[in-house]
């Protein structure tokens, strides 16, 4: 193995991702804590943790945005690197997650050991299993009353569909949680005085124990097929090979292992440590990678510091990034100039020369780059697999008090846009509409705008983001654009045809023989593009459109790529008008945790907003109500559950689906 490589198979690029309120940041500062990047502990509820480093965080307690550092930690002598990314827990910010995830080799899923999977975590364990990403699980707040650790296992397969291997067991519960058995080794591991001490396993857990570990091994060698041969020789595993089979399995993602603690009281970090070490991939066993090949990087995050300007995070997949180089944007075409690079502790910067293969970096300099698009060498041009990201489902219109804001606006909100792919801005009747995942979203986007872009606006109500599709396919329009201002005209002519698909936009040109010239095709594709932005019911967007060029004729003299926009344009319009258009509405996953004799209000609440109640189920004792609910009758809710339920009702949502507006509703959203 190269020097590289053998520095290569000692990097962790981790990701720590959960629901809100499992006690992603706070595992996240004790893992600062014990690694020896912070000298005290920051406390989330007292606005001082080191990961929660912008205003809006500290005021709200929760994270926002991605914060990135990197750390170091020994198992049995053997140093290792992580280079951890803490993401956000609340649903309005899940974009925040699916970048980070793009570009990490591993992940730590965090669960309250009271709630177990809540809606926020079958969200993030879907998007890592999108990506491939290998996960270990810490089940947190084992301390607190009704905490089930056994339970939250069960969760973990029966929801979340993974193969969990337990591979710690709890001393003591609730209140008197004091540490952890390690079924592996065999080991308990115990903070007398808020000291990390290994010591036997207690007597009273022995049995258990003993147990645990043999369910822990037969569901290992189901997997793989070492352990296997061991077990039908009679054989046990040792230490040593128990650790690598289940290494194997958590980097194929065949199993995810299971620890616990309570990261609040110091408890359960340094073993999970120990499996981020020795559980998740490095680099190397996620791709081949060096840095004598050539350069390729992403680019997953933008950022507009106060002091420091634009600068863009970047992961490393092979070569060398060096400062004073220049890069192909190979998405776009262009040539950029690598300005400073910087390794990041949150809001902190260190600057470097150069980074290579599996770093995650900070880079200033790059003018054009955005979020996804890839870096490379000019010589050697390749494009990595970019993100998809969601369309906004609430907007709010917004407008400068003075004149002198309204540059600054439209500055702020080109700059926030590049930062965030989930924030749209457009134009609507002279008023700028800003659309985001939610209203806490929108709200930290506003408030940025006034703390940070000194931009004094008048803010609007949210307002749902309606979207505008098609029930049925037009076979065939022909339409002929023909303008003649005495000098040179004006003439295309296309011919097209129209369907609904799932999602989205989709233009194909089965155009032959040269009835339109190549050159023409795209600007017919921009027409229609630029038409179904403003949709024709209610001005919204329109989405789950194929466009397909069929044929078309032009004029050697009067054609031109402005002519064939307008006949693009003209035609999908026509087509549209004929193809039966509705009205789409975000429809919302909504969770609901009730006391029992709150039960029957809050299903009939639900049904009277036009929800649709999937189920019921229990929660440390409480019911949970999960259904489906439009965006649009969900405004207030958070204060008529609580009188519903005497302040003791607490929900959840995040967007589930576009459906279509019924047809009495749709004419009141068409006619306002």
């Amino acid at each position: 193995m190269t020097t590289t490589a053998l520095a290569l198979a000692k990097v962790r690029n981790i990701g720590i991702m959960a629901h809100i309120d499992a006690g992603k940041t706070t595992t996240a500062e004790r893992i600062l804590y014990f690694t020896g990047v912070s000298h005290r502990i920051g406390e989330v509820h007292d606005g001082a943790a080191a990961l929660d480093y912008m205003k809006q965080e500290r005021d709200r307690g929760i994270t926002i945005t991605s914060a990135a550092t990197t750390c170091h930690w020994a198992v049995e002598g053997d140093g290792h690197t992580i280079n951890l990314i803490d993401t956000p827990g609340h649903v309005d910010f899940t974009i925040e997650v699916e970048r980070c995830l793009r570009v990490l080799d591993g992940a730590v899923a965090v669960f309250d050991g009271v709630a177990g999977v809540e809606p926020q975590s079958e969200t993030v364990w879907r998007q890592a299993d999108r990506y491939g990403v290998p996960r270990v699980c810490f089940v947190n707040k084992l301390d607190r009353a009704g905490a089930d650790y056994h339970r939250c296992a069960a969760m973990i397969r029966e929801r979340l569909g993974a193969v969990a291997l337990v591979v710690q067991l709890p001393i003591g519960s609730e209140a008197g949680f004091a540490g952890v058995v390690d079924l592996v080794s065999m080991r308990a591991h115990v903070w007398p005085d808020g000291r990390h001490t290994v010591v036997d396993v207690p007597a009273g857990l022995a049995e258990d124990a003993r147990r645990w570990r043999r369910t822990l091994v037969e569901t290992v060698a189901e997997h793989d097929e070492q352990v296997m041969a061991l077990y039908l020789d009679g054989a046990e595993p040792s230490e040593e090979q128990l650790h690598a089979a289940i290494r194997r399995l958590t980097v194929a993602s065949a199993a995810t292992p299971v620890l616990c603690g309570s990261a609040f009281k110091n408890k359960g970090v340094q073993p999970l440590l120990d499996a981020v070490v020795r559980y998740l991939p490095s680099p190397l066993d996620v791709q081949d990678v060096s840095d004598e090949a050539p350069l390729s990087a992403l680019a997953f995050k933008v950022m507009t510091g106060r002091h420091l300007g634009r600068f863009t995070f970047v992961r490393i997949y092979s070569g060398r990034l060096v400062s004073g180089a220049t890069v192909l944007n190979s998405v776009k075409g262009r040539k950029e100039r690598i300005g400073k690079i910087y390794r990041v502790h949150a809001d902190k910067r260190v600057e470097i020369e150069s980074a290579g293969a599996g770093d995650i970096v900070a880079v200033m300099g790059l003018k054009q780059t955005t979020t996804g698009e890839t870096l490379c060498d000019a010589a050697h041009p390749v494009v990595l697999e970019s993100m998809d990201f969601p369309a906004p489902v609430i907007e709010v219109a917004i407008e400068p008090r003075s004149r002198g804001d309204v540059e600054k606006l439209g500055a702020a909100v080109h700059r926030l846009s590049e930062e965030d792919p989930s924030f749209q801005v457009r134009d609507e009747d002279g008023q700028t509409v800003i659309g985001g995942m939610g209203e806490l979203h929108l709200e930290v986007l506003v408030d940025r705008l006034k703390e940070e872009f000194h931009v004094e606006a008048n803010v609007g109500r949210p307002r749902v983001a309606y979207r505008e599709t098609v029930r049925r396919a037009v076979e065939r329009v022909d339409l002929t654009h023909r303008k003649q201002t005495g000098g040179k005209g004006q003439y295309a002519k296309v011919q097209l045809s129209l369907e609904p698909i799932e999602d989205g936009y989709e233009f194909v040109n089965r155009v032959t023989g040269g009835r339109i010239p190549k050159e023409f095709i795209p600007s017919v594709d921009a027409g229609c593009q630029e038409a179904l932005r403003t949709g024709f019911l209610a001005g919204y967007e329109m989405t789950g459109v194929r466009v397909v060029l069929t044929d078309g004729d032009f004029h050697p003299v009067d054609s031109s790529e402005l002519a064939f926009k307008i006949a693009g344009s003209l035609a999908v319009k026509e087509a549209v008008r004929r193809a039966s258009p509705v009205l789409l509405e975000p429809v919302m996953t909504v969770e609901v945790t009730t006391p029992e004799e709150h039960l029957g209000a809050v299903i009939g609440d639900l049904n009277g907003r036009r929800g649709r109640v999937e189920g019921t189920g229990e929660r440390s004792g409480a019911r949970v109500i999960r259904a489906l609910v439009p965006l649009a009758e969900m405004f207030g809710y958070v204060g008529d559950l609580r009188g519903m339920t005497s302040g003791r009702g607490v929900f959840t949502m995040q967007f589930a689906t576009h459906a279509e507006v019924p047809p009495a509703t749709a004419a009141k959203i068409i006619g306002s």
